[in-house]
């Protein structure tokens, strides 16, 4: 059976130092992905590059405000961006094809099936999906933080075994990457905590930093896939990667040894559609957080807040505001409501549809 990598390439790899796409680099990376292919790999490419494809292609008389920017390069960029990527794949007789989605295509459970059995299809008949954002429609605060978290959601969704980053540095550092003295970071283990060595500078044409890749790389990690951070400016890096690791300058979290259900990854990534907050006190937070697998019941709900439905997704949230994870409402909001502090109901959320932070 051939594994399932997801590549994310980002903009800072695509781009010269003018923000154009470097068609050079690219076709670099599409050699790579295509050995990658005659290798006995299945390849989801999450590809960055749409404004910087489209920012040479028109002169704007007037100025634009960064929504509009966004919009109109995106629209010529995608067209273009794609139509390379046809070209370069087509040398080594690769169907490719284009998968545009937003944000709230994975809010509800229907469309996230969708679009899996979308890529699953694709992937089936030998053709290599290009994902990216499609930012022509997307709204601000319903975008992703970038492609970063996009690529998550599609590893986790496809049941990759392995999701790569491509960044325009070596991996995480244990300092600034300035630091001549700092070193990439080989491993992660899962309880590794980095967060005194992340930088928080973002790159030159992207939306999201370092912050961004290692919580989106913990969280993917946790659910039981291999994480790899690397440059994407440097030669063959991904056949080097795959060929020669331990000699390969990257990052790799090491992926939890159990790996979550098909709905706890979807729910792992929803927070943000969360439809309501069940508040809850710490002795059930406590419990929650424990080694054993437990529902959130009633009795240690102290209150909901929002207008959520049967099946709707929840964040609960401990006695501090702090998170303690999301879920799949087996309630509608009145009537969890009516439920709180009651004993021998069925949970509010079930333990199959629990995600903890």
């Amino acid at each position: 059976m051939k594994q399932r990598i997801v590549v994310k390439v980002g903009s800072n790899v695509l781009t010269r130092d003018d923000g154009k796409l470097d068609v050079t680099r690219m076709s670099a990376l599409v050699d790579q992905l295509a050995w990658l292919m005659q290798n006995g790999y299945e390849v989801i490419l999450v590809s960055s590059g749409a404004m910087a494809s489209g920012r040479g292609e028109i002169k704007v008389n007037r100025k634009l405000d960064s929504v509009a920017q966004r919009q109109l390069y995106s629209a010529l960029g995608q067209a273009k961006l794609i139509n390379l990527y046809y070209d370069l794949f087509r040398e080594y007789r690769i169907s490719v094809g284009q998968v545009l989605t937003m944000k709230e295509n994975f809010a509800s459970r229907r469309e996230y099936l969708n679009q899996r059995a979308c890529m699953s299809v694709m992937l089936d008949n030998g053709v290599l999906p290009i994902v990216n954002e499609n930012d022509t429609v997307s709204v601000t605060e319903l975008m992703f933080t970038d492609n970063d978290e996009l690529s998550g959601l599609i590893a986790s969704m496809m049941d990759a075994e392995t999701l790569i980053i491509l960044s325009n540095i070596d991996g995480i550092y244990d300092g600034s990457p300035k630091d001549i003295s700092a070193k990439v970071i080989p491993l992660v283990e899962p309880d590794k905590d980095l967060s005194e060595y992340i930088q928080t500078e973002k790159s030159g044409f992207g939306r999201g930093g370092m912050i961004t890749k290692c919580n989106i790389a913990r969280k993917v990690a946790d659910e039981g896939i291999r994480v790899i951070i690397a440059n994407g400016k440097r030669d063959d890096i991904l056949i080097k990667l795959i060929r020669e690791p331990e000699n390969t300058l990257h990052t790799e979290f090491v992926p939890a040894s159990q790996p979550v259900s098909n709905v706890k990854k979807w729910i792992a990534h929803s927070e943000s559609f969360a439809k309501g907050i069940v508040r809850i006190n710490m002795k059930a937070a406590d419990k929650l957080r424990g080694n054993a697998a437990v529902s959130l019941l009633f009795v240690g709900v102290t209150a909901i807040e929002g207008d959520f439905e049967e099946g709707d997704i929840i964040n609960i949230v401990d006695e501090n505001g702090d998170r303690v994870g999301v879920g799949r409402a087996g309630f509608g909001s009145v009537e969890a409501q009516r439920n709180i502090g009651k004993h021998d109901l069925k949970p509010l959320v079930h333990y199959d549809y629990l995600y903890m932070e």
